[in-house]
């Protein structure tokens, strides 16, 4: 392999790498402290409690265009309440290849008595 060729593959090499790493999806970030749900008021009296696994497709200006139940947390009620409020809720964009656009994201609601 002569010196030109070597140096072609190698700057060929180098300029696949640059682009694979701006091709990576950067999913959107939900902002858990300042976004709250509300704990539904059956669901505290019957000391109900679990995680709620959602996925949400989220726009580049951070709105919720849909929402996805992933994992039950085993009551309705604790569902409900932390799909409608997260769906509410601003995100920060996601990306694709370097620019804002609508990625989906995963969020754990945990839901706890104190």
């Amino acid at each position: 392999m002569t010196k030109t060729t070597f140096r072609l593959c190698a700057a060929l090499i180098v300029a696949a790498s640059a682009n694979m790493a701006f091709a990576a999806d950067v999913p959107a970030v939900f902002d858990s402290k300042s976004c709250k749900a509300d704990y539904p008021k059956a669901s505290l009296m019957n000391e109900e409690q679990g995680v709620v696994s959602m996925a949400f497709l989220v726009s580049a200006e951070g709105k919720v265009l849909e929402a996805k139940l992933d994992k039950t947390s085993g009551f309705k009620s604790l569902d409900k309440a932390a799909m409608s409020a997260i769906s509410a809720c601003k995100f920060k964009p996601g990306s694709k290849d370097g620019r804002p656009d609508s990625t989906w994201t995963k969020v754990e609601y945990n839901w706890t008595l104190s």
